[in-house]
């Protein structure tokens, strides 16, 4: 039987330390299609439900911070103009972290305060686990759209689900598994080597069940570089791979870096396609069509699956939705307004424990009709559903097939 964590194991297991007080960073807004301004410290006020909503809005990580937010938010408002949750408005109160994780906490704490029901947030992983380690407490229902790391729902080595928490997107080694699987049984690699950045739970992450699931599969592993935050010459590590003859190289990185990596190996010759995980999305402004050719990455999303979400995206923000963060984050808001809806419909006081623990159990009982699919959660829950895979043509990137 899983264990439910508790939050002083969590901050064990994760080695997070949350500051207290309040940083200019959660200034963040409040606002609903019946009422905005100033927060009180209940959970509903008149006929509204707040739902936090967090990400990095600035930073070095915003374009995926604010592509969740915005999918969040655009998600939450529309169940407004359905005529809310049982007649009930939804109060959005959004905060910007900065990509920090204490500034998450101090975010958190302070929609707490402020008297949220549910979050829809963070966004990458170390800020995730540092709220989810915060919210064990306050058993607060929280579904992060994007944090792929495996111990942000699930400690492996405890055995312990973390019981409040959630996620829209798979895990880093579900996309490692998912693309070495592909690699294999699709595109017939047998040689495949690995470039990564160390102490990253992401990049780490995906390398590591490549390489594992690569080997099952029958293949060979020829060469594992690795290099450090802020290297920007991987000359060194190509010509190392370059020298063992791989058919592909599995770079799972983000996409700043992978055109960096790609434009490096065209210059020294090594020209074999390579394979990556969600972190690509957004690469073809950075790498070119040629480096681009017969190469492979794993999604949620691909562009063109929702018309009606894309147009929708475009009226409310002016513009294009930018990556495929933007659905999961919309997908991560669906799944809160599943569960409040049970909430709701027990008729039980927004807020109070039993209220949101009937969030939990609806969400993780439930069956989500999102974007990137319909998914229940597993024993851990994550979700399970299908995995996009997608290539490049003329160095866009195209639906190839769910795998």
């Amino acid at each position: 039987m899983k264990k439910m964590i508790t939050r002083r194991n969590f901050l064990a297991a994760a080695g997070v330390v949350a500051a207290a007080g309040v940083l200019t960073a959660c200034g963040g807004s409040s606002s609903s299609a019946a009422a905005s301004g100033a927060a009180s410290g209940a959970a509903a006020s008149g006929d509204t439900i707040k739902v936090g909503v967090l990400g990095p809005l600035t930073g070095d990580v915003s374009v995926y911070g604010q592509a969740v937010v915005n999918g969040a938010t655009l998600r939450l408002k529309q169940a407004n103009e359905e005529g809310g949750i049982n007649g009930k408005q939804i109060e959005i109160i959004s905060m910007d972290e900065q990509g920090d994780p204490t500034q998450a906490v101090t975010c958190f704490t302070k929609m707490c305060d402020q008297g949220i029901t549910a979050l829809v947030g963070d966004v990458t992983t170390a800020p995730t686990l540092a709220v989810a380690a915060e919210s064990a407490d306050y058993n607060m229902p929280m579904v992060t759209a994007s944090a792929t790391a495996e111990s942000v729902t699930y400690d492996a080595e405890t055995d312990t689900v973390n019981g409040n928490v959630f996620r829209a997107t798979f895990t880093d080694p579900f996309q490692g598994v998912k693309m070495a699987d592909y690699a294999c049984q699709k595109l017939g690699y047998t040689k495949a080597a690995v470039i990564f950045k160390k102490g990253a739970d992401y990049n780490e992450g995906l390398a590591e069940n490549f390489v594992k699931e690569f080997e099952a599969q029958g293949g060979t592993i020829v060469d594992q570089e690795s290099y450090s935050d802020g290297d920007v010459d991987f000359k060194t590590q190509l010509t190392s791979i370059l020298g063992k003859g791989p058919e592909t190289v599995f770079c799972p990185n983000y996409y700043q870096e992978v055109g960096q990596i790609l434009a490096q190996a065209e210059s020294i010759g090594l020209t074999v396609p390579f394979l990556g995980g969600d972190g690509w999305d957004g690469l073809e402004g950075y790498a070119t069509a040629e480096q681009l050719k017969d190469s492979y990455f794993c999604a949620n999303y691909a562009k063109g699956a929702s018309a009606d979400f894309e147009s929708a995206y475009k009226a409310e923000y002016g513009e294009d939705y930018p990556n495929g963060f933007a659905p999961l984050g919309y997908d991560a808001a669906t799944t809160v307004l599943y569960g409040i809806q049970a909430a709701e419909d027990a008729g039980l006081e927004a807020g109070s424990d039993e209220y949101k623990q009937a969030v939990i159990d609806a969400i993780a009982g439930g069956t989500i009709e999102g974007l990137t699919g319909t998914f229940t959660f597993d024993e851990h829950h994550d979700p399970v559903k299908s995995t996009a895979i997608l290539t490049y043509i003329d160095g866009k990137p195209e639906l190839k097939e769910m795998f």
